[in-house]
């Protein structure tokens, strides 16, 4: 009758633990984040940027968080909105040139609050002609329901030696 007893406990708990497995599984798939869903929000925010970054309207960028802070080559990071003005505003002084962007992929935290892009870049002339190409990286998060970008560097395609005579 004890052996009995201690099965019976055995088992019930063995039961109790499937289904509290089950149970968690179910769970951490209801809140999986839909990465193609993301993946446009992403690519609506880049395009916005590129419109106005294109239109020389920068004090209307409110593609970077606050706190953003941005590598580019060459150069120390960037830490705050007037070191990013003041950076960008010589590429739109009497400059013709398009940019464009396009999102690769997208690696999203459990809940989508944290989203890591990876992307590449284009920049044309008056006439269309690709001038210079390259990839980035950026990381977004999503405040007020919305993603602004927190963390972004970028490298050009260009030969080295090109880019160093450039400068």
């Amino acid at each position: 009758m004890k052996n009995m007893f201690i099965k019976g406990v055995v088992l019930s708990f063995l039961l109790v633990l499937v289904a509290s497995c089950n149970t968690n599984q179910e769970k951490s798939t209801e809140k999986e984040v839909d990465l193609e869903q993301i993946k446009k929000e992403i690519q609506a925010r880049e395009n916005e940027f590129a419109e106005i970054y294109n239109s020389g309207e920068l004090k209307k960028i409110g593609y970077y968080a606050d706190d953003a802070i941005t590598f580019y080559q060459n150069m120390a990071p960037i830490t705050n909105k007037e070191e990013r003005l003041e950076f960008l505003k010589p590429d739109l002084n009497s400059n013709s040139n398009k940019i464009s962007f396009k999102t690769n992929e997208v690696f999203a935290t459990k809940y989508g609050a944290q989203v890591v892009e990876i992307g590449a870049y284009t920049v044309v002339d008056s006439t269309n002609a690709v001038i210079s190409t390259g990839n980035y990286m950026s990381l977004f998060e999503k405040r007020d329901g919305k993603y602004v970008c927190l963390r972004d560097m970028s490298a050009s395609d260009m030969p080295f030696d090109d880019y160093q005579d450039e400068e």
